[in-house]
């Protein structure tokens, strides 16, 4: 029986062995590479590099430009979040009470989390281009606008243009999720409602929210990290132009790295986004703990 064990853990070992070393190839080595760069002059011309310590980290929390994509960042993920729940959330609870085509409604809705980001960008380029764009010229041949409006390149618009792109973007991945969880909820518990005589706001408040509460955090928690960390689509816009007036901290980033070659400072700026990630994942799960605690 020991050896028959021994044989299993063996065994174990070498099943789980390839994701161990797709996760270390993939996720720590880059981890601990760029913690290792952070403290360095490393530059992505120069082959020679000096250990600095935590002068890279110094440097960019002077920079004003950092906390102004910090800022641009915060703007951004919360803005998309909060509206990609909205959207999603109510999309789900109407998908939900559909009696028949129910399959067809929702192929339709995740249409847009089904194209990669730059058919995307290219194709809301298109369509808001100040010169021969659809949407700027509608306006203007509808009498809303007295000239084209500058969707992309207006510092007053270009902002809420891509919370609006993103939210149109990403809400079909909350529909899909929520509704998933309310199809998981037994009609027992609404029809035993409908006998006390509750109402529909107490059905939902009561029977809907307890049972999709964590399945909602968990995509908050998703869709927090997924989008803080989002480059392609700003940066396929805009570029976080006009301006920087939509640099956030991937691109803040990216053009310290790739645009001035100062590697060592560009990794500082990822491991602080890293630790502000993981605060608030941790916030996250204490809280999504807590419900898990609270239903048992």
């Amino acid at each position: 029986m020991k050896k028959r064990n021994i044989h299993v853990d063996y065994a174990r070992w070498i099943f789980v062995l390839p994701a161990l070393l797709s996760v270390g190839l993939l996720l720590i080595y880059p981890i601990f590479s760029s913690l290792y760069y952070s403290m360095t002059t490393k530059h992505l011309i120069r082959l020679t590099y000096e250990f600095v310590g935590l002068e890279n980290y110094k440097a960019v929390l002077s920079d004003s430009n950092f906390y102004k994509a910090f800022f641009n960042s915060l703007l951004w993920t919360a803005g998309s979040l909060l509206g990609q729940l909205a959207v999603g959330f109510t999309a789900a609870l109407a998908i939900n009470r559909v009696k028949a085509g129910k399959g067809v409604y929702r192929t339709l809705m995740i249409i847009p989390w089904a194209f990669p980001s730059i058919v995307i960008a290219l194709s809301w380029k298109w369509i808001l281009n100040g010169v021969s764009g659809f949407v700027p010229n509608m306006l203007v041949q509808l009498g809303i606008c007295s000239e084209l409006p500058q969707f992309l390149s207006d510092s007053s618009l270009v902002f809420f243009t891509l919370i609006f792109i993103n939210i149109w973007f990403g809400a079909p991945m909350i529909m899909v999720n929520v509704l998933s969880a309310l199809q998981t909820i037994p009609q027992d518990q609404y029809e035993a409602a409908q006998i006390d005589g509750a109402s529909k706001l107490q059905q939902f408040w009561f029977i809907t929210v307890p049972h999709i509460k964590v399945v909602v955090g968990l995509l908050v928690v998703l869709r927090t990290i997924w989008v803080f960390n989002n480059f392609d689509l700003i940066y396929l816009l805009t570029g976080g132009g006009p301006a920087n007036a939509t640099t956030t901290v991937p691109i803040y980033a990216y053009n310290m790295g790739w645009g001035s070659k100062l590697l060592g400072r560009s990794s500082a700026v990822t491991m602080l986004l890293l630790a502000f990630l993981l605060l608030i994942c941790v916030v996250y799960f204490t809280i999504i703990g807590k419900w898990e605690r609270e239903d048992k």
